[in-house]
């Protein structure tokens, strides 16, 4: 072996402290098994690392040198995304106007600390599925258990949150945009169409009925690849990356009235962009393109209602019935609006001519989907977020809302039998949560799939928090018409309210 230069074990010693740092944050002593390559590497140099660099063939050399650097990129981008920050672009409207589709977002994964990957054998800047190939990004073997290192501080009230979906565990390929369990549950209810008179019933027998449609729809989903695709079941880290609102803590009793979210009976403050769907009938004209554009409603959130005639009756009855000259009902857009737009186009008499805002009717089926509850997305709860260390009390009532989070979240075996609760095979009335929850929300609150649909966000769930707008890209302009929304770049995410 060759002596080592006094700058060599500089070297050496530099980058072991430093990796024996980042081994004692991540409270991980595996990674010990590295120290003696990093020896190698700097002093004892026995394996021939860059044997390439000594190839007489130049495409050898030529071709080494690509694989080199790729093969460090990809290893540095795998660190960087896993314990520092990684790239995130804005898919649905969900948050709007707070932030809007196309925003691409740079998120911290230091602020509430980063998570040590439950797949670390993964392909970096692939969440689950490698493009082209359609193949999984990920080897399943070894799972690790969830483990958080310290990071700058909590999810906080109000905070804007980047997290895995909770209900993106078990996915319909063909349909992995949708929540696996209401696709179950639709499907359930068109193989039994009978309606049938829930308040007539106890809740044992409404979750008899619950679990007949749950069972009927998942057979149908499992039996039907060709419609739903292949059904998959995904780690936590390799679940879809989600973004909305933190409007509830742990150990919060969160309550929806007429839209406004109460935390332990006060209203919190609402996001100054905060949107409702509103019918919007004009006096006769369209809307013309440029005030579209001007209030900031993209393509995809107008729909011309009016346009369909078998909305025509539901229009009327709602009060929508101002006609032209010719006799047809005048246009009707379904449009989400702030309460500024609103006013703008509520104050423009010549152009509108009444506004309703969408009804309750329009919520869909809410969390727990095995509670007969009559919450709806404006009026919800009220509903107490588990918090680590709490007990509560078992109950038919409570039972679904935190069923999941016992057995989905913390691994447990949770069964009902006619003399009562048995959790891992002991019969019990009460249960201790392991983990801190969130409840999450979109400011576009009739356009947002969220706490409401799919119940609590597990702490080991949580990703990061969004530090700043890095690029913004309007898809309904061109690039010589505004396409890049300069006034949004390097937007700090903090500053939007």
């Amino acid at each position: 072996m060759r002596k080592a230069t006094r700058a060599q074990w500089i070297k050496f010693g530099i980058i072991t402290l430093l990796y024996f740092a980042f081994l004692i944050w991540v409270k991980s002593w595996w990674g010990l098994i590295v120290v003696p390559f990093i020896f190698d590497i700097y002093i004892s140099k026995k394996i021939p690392w860059g044997f390439w660099k000594k190839s007489k063939n130049p495409a050898v050399r030529g071709i080494m040198s690509w694989v080199d650097a790729i093969v460090f990129a990809l290893v540095a981008v795998y660190f960087v995304n896993i314990y520092i920050f990684q790239n995130y672009q804005i898919p649905s409207s969900s948050l709007e106007k707070s932030l809007l589709v196309g925003d691409f977002l740079y998120v911290s994964k230091m602020s509430y600390g980063p998570r040590v990957p439950n797949t670390p054998l993964s392909m970096p800047l692939a969440q689950h599925t490698l493009p082209i190939l359609n193949s999984k990004s990920y080897i399943e073997w070894p799972q690790w258990k969830y483990k958080r290192v310290p990071g700058f501080g909590k999810v906080k009230l109000n905070d804007i949150v980047v997290f895995n979906f909770p209900a993106g565990d078990t996915v319909a390929t063909n349909y992995q945009q949708s929540d696996f369990y209401t696709i179950a549950y639709e499907a359930g209810q068109r193989v039994y169409p009978n309606k049938i008179n829930m308040d007539s019933l106890t809740r044992d027998q409404q979750r008899t009925v619950y679990d007949l449609y749950y069972n009927a729809g998942r057979k149908q989903i499992l039996s039907n690849p060709q419609m739903y695709g292949k059904v998959v079941i995904r780690p936590v880290d390799r679940r879809e990356n989600y973004v909305k609102r933190c409007v509830g803590l742990p150990g919060d009793t969160l309550q929806i009235k007429d839209g406004q979210v109460y935390i332990d009976g006060k209203a919190i403050k609402n996001p100054e962009e905060m949107q409702f769907n509103y019918f919007v009938q004009t006096t006769g004209p369209y809307i013309p393109e440029e005030m579209f554009r001007e209030l900031g409603i993209s393509k995809d959130d107008q729909t011309l209602m009016t346009e369909n005639l078998g909305w025509e009756e539901g229009l009327i009855e709602m009060g929508l019935d101002r006609r032209d000259a010719q006799g047809r009902l005048a246009p009707v857009y379904h449009l989400p609006l702030t309460k500024k737009m609103y006013d703008t186009l509520l104050g423009n008499k010549k152009l509108v001519s009444r506004i309703i805002k969408e009804s309750d009717a329009f919520s869909g089926q809410m969390y727990p989907l095995n509670l007969y509850s009559g919450w709806t997305r404006d009026n919800y709860g009220p509903i107490w977020i588990p918090a680590k260390g709490a007990t509560i009390r078992l109950t038919p009532d409570n039972l679904p809302v935190y069923e999941r989070c016992i057995v989905a979240y913390e691994g447990n075996k949770l069964e009902q039998k006619p003399d009562g609760i048995y959790i891992n095979g002991e019969k019990t009335d009460s249960y201790t949560f392991k983990m801190d929850y969130y409840w999450m929300m979109g400011d576009n609150r009739h356009n947002s799939a969220d706490s409401r649909y799919w119940g609590f966000v597990p702490e080991d769930h949580v990703v990061g928090k969004p530090i700043v707008v890095w690029l913004s890209l309007d898809k309904d302009r061109g690039w010589f018409d505004g396409k890049i929304r300069w006034n949004r770049i390097f937007k700090w995410v903090d500053t939007i309210n």
